[in-house]
C-alpha cells in the first residue's frame, strides 16, 4: 500500500447559510440571491468551528449564497474561495416561482406535466446527473487537500442526493426528511481514494429557525432530526 492509498482526507460538504429571500420564490439557479443577516451569521458560526481544522481548500457552487457563505472559512485559514460550477444547485423548471410543499402547486394543471416522474425528477435535473457532477466535484476537493481537509459549499438537493448515493440509500425520498440544515456540514472521509465514513453536524443549529431545521432519518445510527425543510432544495 502506498502513502497516497492510506493517506486520510476529509472533505466536509456545507449547505450555504440563509438567504434574503422576502418573496419566497424558488431562487434555483437565479443570480442575485445573497445571504440574510442571519445567514452571514451562520457562515461566520461555521468557520469560527473550523478554525482549528486542517482545512487547506475551500471551495464553493458560483452563486452569490454559497460564495459569501464560504468566505469567512476561507478567511480564517488564508485562503481564497475558488469556484466549482459541479456544485451549483440543481436544476428546476419552477425556479423563479413560490413552490413548495403545501402551496397547493401540486392542485395546478399548468404544473402537471412536469410532475409525471418524481423518480427521476420530472421537473428538473435528473438525480443521477446530480451525483456525477457532485462526486466528481468531491473528488477534486480530495485531490487539492490530499491528507488534510476541505470544505466545498454547495446546495441542499445536491448534497442529499449525493450522501444519498454514497451511503447506498434511493435517490428519490420525500424532500421534507433531508438531512441537510441550514450551514450544516456532511463530511466525507476518504482512506486514500476511498470514502470509509459520512458524517453530519450542525455547527450553526442554533441560529437556524426551528421550522427549518433537517427532518431525515439517518441510514445509519440514531439521533434523527424531525423538521420540515423546502421541498425543492435551496
Amino acid at each position: 500500500m502506498t502513502k497516497t492509498d492510506s493517506e486520510i482526507t476529509v472533505v466536509h460538504l456545507m449547505r450555504h447559510g440563509e438567504v434574503d429571500n422576502p418573496e419566497g420564490v424558488l431562487y434555483g439557479r437565479l443570480p442575485g440571491y445573497h445571504l440574510s443577516e442571519l445567514g452571514r451569521k451562520m457562515a461566520d458560526q461555521v468557520a469560527e468551528h473550523l478554525a482549528g481544522r486542517d482545512i487547506k481548500h475551500v471551495v464553493a457552487s458560483p452563486l452569490e449564497r454559497a460564495q459569501e457563505t464560504g468566505r469567512p472559512i476561507a478567511a480564517a485559514h488564508g485562503l481564497e474561495v475558488a469556484s466549482d460550477e459541479r456544485l451549483i444547485e440543481a436544476g428546476n423548471i419552477f425556479q423563479g416561482k413560490t413552490f413548495g410543499v403545501g402551496d397547493g402547486a401540486l392542485k395546478r394543471p399548468a404544473n402537471w406535466k412536469y410532475l409525471t416522474n418524481p423518480f427521476r425528477p420530472s421537473w428538473g435535473e435528473p438525480y443521477i446527473d446530480q451525483v456525477v457532477r457532485m462526486m466528481a466535484a468531491l473528488g477534486a476537493a480530495r485531490d487539492a487537500a490530499r491528507g488534510h481537509e476541505a470544505v466545498c459549499v454547495s446546495h441542499q438537493l445536491p448534497i442529499w442526493i449525493v450522501r444519498s448515493y454514497v451511503e447506498r440509500r434511493r435517490l428519490w425520498h420525500d424532500p421534507r426528511k433531508r438531512q441537510c440544515t441550514l450551514a450544516s456540514l456532511t463530511s466525507f472521509t476518504y482512506r486514500g481514494d476511498r470514502i470509509v465514513s459520512v458524517g453530519y453536524s450542525e455547527p450553526a443549529r442554533d441560529l437556524v429557525p426551528r421550522h427549518l431545521l433537517a427532518g431525515a432519518q439517518p441510514r445509519w445510527g440514531k439521533g434523527a432530526i424531525k423538521g420540515a425543510s423546502k421541498g425543492f432544495g435551496a
